[in-house]
């Protein structure tokens, strides 16, 4: 159960990278015709897409601003702790 834990943890730390780098190459304007912009960009827009629904959904106007990014990380750090929770 241990490592179970350590290998989700050792995943979700490395997406919530990824969407760091994600956001970072927004601000250089890296965008997903680069070839690490589109591998960055493949691999968080799973992540990144159900929570930019989620804030459409709830009606919350964000402007220019795109605050998915936050709370995809804020629900995988919720799910782990729920996985946490349950295992221990």
């Amino acid at each position: 159960m241990i490592t179970l834990y350590r290998a989700l943890s050792i995943l979700f730390n490395l997406i919530e990278v990824l969407i760091l780098v994600r956001i970072i190459f927004s601000f250089l304007r890296i965008g997903p015709y680069n070839p690490i912009g589109r591998i960055v960009y493949e691999l968080t827009e799973p992540i990144l897409s159900p929570a930019r629904e989620l804030i459409y959904r709830l009606g919350i106007d964000t402007g220019m601003f795109d605050f998915s990014p936050i709370v995809a990380v804020l629900i995988l750090r919720l799910i782990l702790r729920v996985i946490r929770a349950i295992l221990f």
